[in-house]
């Protein structure tokens, strides 16, 4: 590289940090021989690039209700991961934009067996009230989750805790009840984002009171909850905006009409069937990410008539997999195979060790006939906010269901209040999940016995047996195969019927400047958008 150009590249990084004026850019432009045009592009395209801080975020989310609250264990969907993970708080790790785990306010962290692990955190953090981060705070948190009565989405997680315990101010010590390699990875989950300790050892929500990067102002659940940025926030580049508005949009073209016309400028879960139309607006920039997100229609185990397993198999087969994925995503993902494994996670089973389930009505038929049936009607609830296109989808499904013999006799749900109301409350359902970076984690949160979550209500012994030795084994090939059996058992005997993985799918004004890489364990940059993102 010449020395001319070497002066361009330095120039490049200046002007993104408002060092380096459009003329003077321009005229070591010109000298390199670019033409006016060029060089007036690279100076647009190197001002947006540099994060800034400044500017007022507005943003339209989905899955609000008016019953939410400040308590992370009772986190249900993106509109509070949004305010209470991804702006309020932090964790003692995060997942990066590269997939990799990395610590956030642990400074580090090892453990000599897997089962011990020791944390050690940053010094100087504090939380928004002015109070010191320490230990404390770390171990309050996680008791909040374990206790008896404790009504949260992470029990399934934290109950492998036996022990935690502060060792002095910057060091707490968990002791699990047997190994598990991936601890570091699930202190990341939203749930045990970190709130203050009270002087009776309680865990401080009530207050909105986080070390995160932005300070609450006004919380609205299901309307407009407004943060402002946290002067004293510990990531040095990170949290770039003053304040943001997070507005509860449920209906997918009032979210896309705000965007459209500049009231908002994010939101995220297009309507798939007009994203070629919205691509064509030159002032939005329109893309996906591709992870673990899937459809779900779980259904009560312990409920009849979907506690015969051989029902649960029939309406698996009642689905036509590849019709949802051509009509309701618009191949904005792939077919699902009644496992929550992705192709974001490590262990997934191939199409050899576990084939494909395709649409047959004869063997639902089968099935049906084994569980001494000729036909079959059920309920299935469902709502918009479920999940991209879900009523649709729904409404194709029973269609192609009564070819089986079988009626699906569709409920048409209200948005608001659909995850407190009628999620882990009626006996079929639709929902989705973003999928979790390891398959302990998401087979501990909603498939064990016993978890919060486990929206099927189902209990299998063996997989609840190889689930504990699967956590505790360090060799990936045994771990390997025993998570590709566990993957099996959830398919064939598990009350989920999950017949697709969908892509998140985002529209953001150009007048965001966006990361070269961002996150797809969740929707908008991994729930940190907040803090990843700036006005360009």
């Amino acid at each position: 590289m010449s020395e001319l150009n070497h002066k361009l590249e330095a120039a490049r990084k200046l002007a993104g940090k408002g060092k380096v004026s459009r003329r003077d850019f321009v005229q070591l432009a010109l000298a390199a021989g670019f033409t006016a045009a060029a060089a007036n592009t690279m100076f647009v395209d190197a001002v947006r690039a540099e994060p800034k801080k400044g500017g007022h975020f507005i943003q339209g989310l989905t899955g609000g209700a008016t019953t939410d609250v400040l308590d992370p264990a009772q986190t249900l969907d993106t509109y509070m991961e949004q305010v209470s993970f991804g702006q309020l708080r932090n964790n003692l790790t995060e997942i990066g934009p590269d997939g990799q785990l990395r610590p956030e306010l642990a400074e580090s962290y090892h453990s000599d067996d897997a089962k011990t692990w020791m944390f050690k955190l940053r010094k100087g953090v504090e939380f928004h009230n002015g109070k010191s981060f320490e230990a404390e705070d770390i171990v309050a948190t996680f008791n909040h989750h374990r206790g008896k009565d404790a009504k949260s989405g992470a029990k399934g997680i934290v109950k492998q805790i036996v022990d935690i315990k502060a060792d002095g101010k910057d060091t707490v010590v968990f002791t699990l009840q047997g190994p598990n390699a991936d601890w570091p990875f699930i202190v990341s989950d939203y749930h045990l984002a970190t709130c203050p300790a009270n002087a009776d050892g309680s865990m401080d929500w009530q207050s909105g009171n986080g070390t995160g990067g932005y300070k609450l102002k006004h919380f609205d659940p299901g309307g407009n909850t407004q943060v402002v940025r946290n002067p004293n926030y510990w990531k040095a580049n990170a949290a770039y905006f003053d304040a943001i508005d997070n507005i509860f949009i449920p209906d997918v073209v009032a979210r896309t009409n705000a965007v459209r016309s500049g009231s908002i400028y994010s939101m995220s879960n297009l309507d798939l069937k007009t994203i070629s139309l919205l691509k064509r607006d030159t002032s939005i920039n329109v893309f996906p990410i591709t992870g673990n997100k899937h459809a779900v229609l779980p259904m009560f185990c312990d409920v009849k008539p979907f506690s015969d397993v051989n029902v649960r198999l029939a309406l698996k087969y009642a689905i036509n997999r590849e019709e949802w994925v051509k009509k309701i995503i618009f191949e904005q993902g792939e077919i699902g195979n009644d496992s929550p494994i992705g192709p974001a996670n490590i262990y997934r089973a191939t199409a050899e060790e576990m084939p494909q389930r395709h649409y047959d009505p004869d063997k639902a038929k089968f099935h049906l006939k084994k569980a001494g049936m000729s036909s079959l009607k059920v309920d299935l609830s469902i709502a918009d906010t479920a999940f991209e296109g879900a009523v649709d989808a729904a409404q194709l499904y029973e269609a192609s269901a009564k070819d089986c013999n079988i009626e699906i006799n569709v409920v048409r749900e209200p948005d608001d209040g659909y995850w407190s109301n009628v999620w882990l409350k009626k006996p079929f359902i639709g929902g989705y999940w973003g999928g979790r970076p390891t398959e302990d984690w998401i087979f501990s949160q909603i498939y064990s016995k016993g978890a919060d979550w486990n929206e099927s209500h189902w209990d299998n012994a063996r997989f609840n047996e190889l689930l504990i030795k699967a956590r505790g084994e360090l060799d990936p090939k045994k771990r390997r195969v025993m998570y590709v059996e566990m993957q099996k058992l959830v398919r064939d005997d598990g009350g989920t019927i999950i017949p697709m993985f969908m892509a998140y799918t985002h529209a953001v004004s150009k007048k965001i400047g966006l990361p070269k890489k961002i996150a797809n364990n969740w929707e908008l940059d991994g729930q940190k958008n907040g803090e990843r993102w700036w006005f360009a």
